[in-house]
């Protein structure tokens, strides 16, 4: 029997918690239903790597995820019930948390020159960040057109993850501007966080 989520007219990052709590549930058949595409694009990919085929559809002003588990998704749900962080002996996963557009204090113009310098001279090492979250007037460094934005592709390409708070980029009106990286949500970039092995704090 499919089991139908109304995360309409929710805040992120509900609509992917109620997605994840019916897949802990280990309901098989989905249909969630949304009213943004940012929404749509989080809950779609949550859905994607817990294993379920995903086929979305517009209904007016409503997005429907129709979702179907495939053979090992709850075995892989319940792999993941448990918190599995790396262990030391592991390589670090550094994650870098960004929540302004500058860098420092109260002078905003040598601000925009430290950032711009700080994720440059990153691009440039053979060892990036594992992750870049960004959140609030971080977000702004990942707009097409800027130096910044050309410095994360250039991470991307050695490996790095880069998430974009979806909830700050459409606070900003800026969302259709991102360049980089994945449109992301609370629950995503929190849980990122916290199983990387460092985070700085920027």
């Amino acid at each position: 029997m499919k089991t139908e989520i109304d995360a309409r007219g929710k805040a992120c990052p509900q609509p992917v918690i109620m997605t994840k709590a019916a897949v802990e549930k280990g309901e098989k058949e989905l249909s969630v239903l949304v009213d943004n595409d940012v929404a749509a694009s989080n809950v779609q990919r949550f859905l994607t790597k817990e294993g379920f085929s995903v086929s979305p559809h517009r209904e007016g002003d409503t997005i429907v995820i129709e979702a179907l588990a495939g053979e090992n998704t709850h075995a892989r749900s319940q792999e993941k019930s448990a918190p599995s962080y790396p262990s030391k002996g592991n390589k670090e996963e550094v994650a870098i948390f960004i929540t302004r557009n500058i860098l420092g204090g109260h002078d905003k113009e040598l601000g925009e020159v430290l950032i711009k310098g700080f994720l440059g001279t990153l691009a440039q090492m053979d060892c990036p960040p594992r992750f870049i979250a960004f959140m609030n007037e971080g977000v702004l460094l990942a707009l097409k057109g800027t130096s910044t934005c050309d410095h994360l592709l250039e991470m991307t390409e050695k490996g790095t993850t880069i998430l974009v708070c979806g909830t700050c980029t459409n606070h900003f009106g800026v969302t259709e501007q991102v360049g980089v990286g994945t449109i992301s949500n609370m629950f995503e970039i929190t849980d990122t966080l916290l199983k990387a092995t460092k985070v700085i704090s920027i």
